[in-house]
């Protein structure tokens, strides 16, 4: 007879992208930026992550939080088939999963301590703001990597189709932009952009305005063929 089991979140991911869209499609996209796990007590304690800071990759388990409403369905559309072709649910990486939960590999760049609390900095995921975070293990690149892999429908890492273009509204707003945890924010939107964040099924909408969510900033913009324009960069109160 199965069991049921409970988890119980370690901690919390805090991370650049506020909503789904305009999220990387797979972890390690975006270089530009970084994200944060703040582990709660009383998994914050530092010798929980002794000998981590070892690791230049980790392994995260977390769960898709935002499904509220959204049942799984035995075949879905991945976006890299056009999302027009439906696979089984256990072939694809969709978020809506018979029990939500999520798996992703990402740059563990440093541990931080200070008072009693730990938290991990690591590179761009391709998790969303507020994340519950269930567990998190050290990549092995021996055991967890193979590099003669078949990969199905992804045998390789997506391509930047649009050439990015700012126009003069976006650039003065960039120019007055400077309290943010990234590199170069303007590279952070570009990367973004580049691989177009537009469901499969939009590919050929050229009049629609698009917006998305990054840091607290709502990042305005409209494709137009192979260039992509950000139109403007509203502050979100």
């Amino acid at each position: 007879m199965n069991k049921m089991h409970t988890l119980e979140p370690i901690g919390i991911l805090h991370s650049p992208f506020k909503e789904k869209f305009g999220i990387p499609r797979q972890p390690g996209l975006i270089k530009s930026c970084s994200a944060e796990i703040e582990l709660y007590p009383p998994y914050n304690h530092v010798d929980a992550v002794k000998g981590l800071e070892e690791f230049s990759d980790i392994w995260l388990i977390f769960a898709f939080h935002q499904n509220k409403g959204h049942s799984w369905r035995p075949l879905v559309r991945p976006p890299r088939l056009g999302g027009n072709k439906k696979i089984g649910v256990f072939a694809s990486r969709s978020p809506f999963r018979p029990n939500e939960l999520g798996l992703s590999r990402v740059e563990l760049r440093r541990i931080e301590e200070s008072k009693g609390t730990v938290k991990l900095i690591i590179g761009c995921p391709d998790i969303v703001h507020g994340t519950p975070i269930f567990d998190i293990k050290p990549y092995i690149h021996y055991a967890d990597a193979n590099p003669e892999a078949r990969c199905g429908y992804a045998p390789s890492s997506p391509e930047k189709k649009l050439e990015v273009i700012f126009n003069e509204q976006a650039e003065v707003k960039l120019g007055k932009l400077s309290d943010h945890n990234c590199q170069d924010l303007k590279q952070v939107i570009t990367e973004v952009l580049q691989y177009d964040p537009r469901p499969a099924y939009k590919v050929n909408d050229l009049k629609t305005q698009y917006g998305f969510k990054l840091y607290n900033l709502n990042i305005l913009f409209k494709v137009e063929h192979t260039k992509v324009f950000v139109t403007d960069i509203q502050r979100i109160d």
